[in-house]
């Protein structure tokens, strides 16, 4: 009998290696990932036009001829909604897209003329596929939970039950104070429970609250009323031994939650992380250093621990052909600090430094591992225009706040390493969110897209 290749991995091969990358466009929650994937959408498809892609080289020889749409590879999948991003920002006044609630893809073709000799003379083009997949940041924060047993998360969340988070869950955490693993479980009682934990959860996030689980709470989609999304942490497991818990029945309160917790584990997770970020080749982090900033030290801290806890979640390390047919990694990383339209040009170095220390762990880990990354500071879509008062001999920003007041401002200095102490109690930062600049057609404005784009793709265009 003739053997053959699955078919996936058949398309691999007939595309060739070089001529294929699936994008992971990763960050939580408000880190700017619709705005991002519009804009690197948006730059494409206006390659070889009216771009400003002056960063990529390829750009630069004029080999870099363009980008369309093509039809959806997932049929599962909904499309990006690039059309209705680009119709908000045309809005008056204009609007930023409309944040990612469900999965979507979308698939470019980038036609480009190789810098090899040999094809130039001969007028030869090629073509780069690239596949784009977005997810609502929310449902991120779920992957670190696959290393970890009910018990283990139990006593996670509890230990992050700083005094603002108590006082954000202070209904579910005096509902549930009376609990005892060994009482028996009733179907009400667990709804009540998810239900004021889910609510305590939204007051976390919206007061600058970054490690949330479970992610998909805030987000459930088809799960909404679902029993898979009805458990919550257990805080009196603390009073007991893994041994009397491990004894207990299974219609007990304590092996009720852990076999709620295990299944979404296994039927909502571990699908989600095994039919897509298993599978990418290049990454992309984005991370809203500024709103952290503006949090205070106790969500700035939270931001960084939880980068920590993602960035263990994927699978790093570089692929031979093999490998890349089996079992592709992300060879290529780029860290990106967003919204740097946000504060003068002049503390874009500073804003890069603060990033890099604060991914100081993840990106040690990489270096490690030998895998490529670097650190940007970048605008998707600028939202402002950088001005000199040569009166003052200072930068200033110019923009529409979201509220539609016309300001020109200098938020403040974006301090170069961790802050510390003194940097909280001076309050030196101001974040001010600013409305998108009304567009119409052409090329979105951006900051530094095309550094990136050049970074994490320049090599598939040579």
């Amino acid at each position: 009998m003739a053997w053959t290749l699955p078919r996936h991995i058949r398309d691999v091969a007939e595309r060739g290696l070089d001529r294929q990358v699936r994008l992971a466009v990763t960050g939580l929650s408000r880190a700017g990932k619709t705005a991002f994937l519009t804009s690197l959408i948006n730059q494409l498809r206006h390659a070889g036009l009216d771009a400003q892609l002056h960063l990529i080289k390829a750009s630069r020889e004029g080999r870099l001829l363009g980008a369309k749409r093509e039809l959806q590879p997932d049929l599962s999948l909904a499309r990006f909604p690039y059309d209705e991003a680009l119709s908000s920002l045309g809005e008056t006044p204009p609007r930023w897209p409309t944040p990612t609630r469900g999965m979507s893809e979308l698939r470019l073709s980038i036609r480009y003329k190789s810098e090899r000799p040999s094809k130039r003379l001969l007028g030869e083009t090629s073509t780069l596929t690239l596949d784009l997949i977005d997810y609502p940041g929310e449902w991120l924060l779920d992957l670190p939970m696959l290393r970890q047993s009910f018990l283990d998360w139990s006593q996670t969340m509890n230990a992050l039950l700083t005094p603002s988070r108590r006082t954000h869950m202070a209904e579910w955490l005096e509902a549930q104070s009376d609990l005892s693993p060994d009482q028996p479980a009733d179907e009400q009682q667990l709804a009540d429970l998810s239900a004021h934990y889910t609510e305590g959860l939204h007051r976390v996030r919206n007061n600058g609250g970054y490690f949330i689980q479970p992610g998909r709470f805030l987000l459930p989609g088809e799960l909404a009323g679902a029993p898979v999304l009805q458990f919550f942490p257990l805080l009196s497991c603390a009073d007991w031994s893994d041994e009397a818990l491990e004894a207990l029945p299974p219609e007990s309160l304590y092996k009720t939650l852990k076999a709620r917790f295990d299944h979404y584990l296994k039927t909502v997770i571990t699908p989600f992380y095994r039919q897509h970020f298993q599978r990418f080749d290049r990454q992309v982090v984005l991370v809203d250093v500024l709103t952290a900033l503006n949090s205070g030290p106790e969500a700035f801290d939270e931001l960084r621990t939880t980068m920590e806890a993602l960035m263990q979640s994927f699978s790093y390390g570089r692929a031979g052909l093999i490998n890349r047919l089996f079992a592709p990694r992300i060879d290529k990383l780029a860290i990106a600090a967003t919204k740097a339209d946000h504060v003068t040009p002049d503390q874009h170095a500073a804003l890069v430094e603060l990033l890099t220390q604060l991914m100081n762990e993840p990106l040690n880990d990489l270096r490690f591992g030998d895998i490529e990354s670097k650190a940007f500071a970048l605008a998707s879509i600028a939202a402002t225009e950088a001005r000199r008062l040569e009166e003052h001999d200072a930068q200033a920003l110019s923009g529409t706040t979201l509220e539609g007041e016309h300001v020109l401002m200098f938020p403040g200095e974006v301090p170069s390493k961790l802050p510390d102490a003194a940097f909280w109690a001076r309050q030196g930062f101001q974040f001010t969110g600013f409305r998108p600049r009304p567009h119409t057609e052409g090329p979105l404005p951006h900051l530094r897209m095309d550094a990136l784009l050049d970074w994490l793709l320049g090599d598939k265009w040579q």
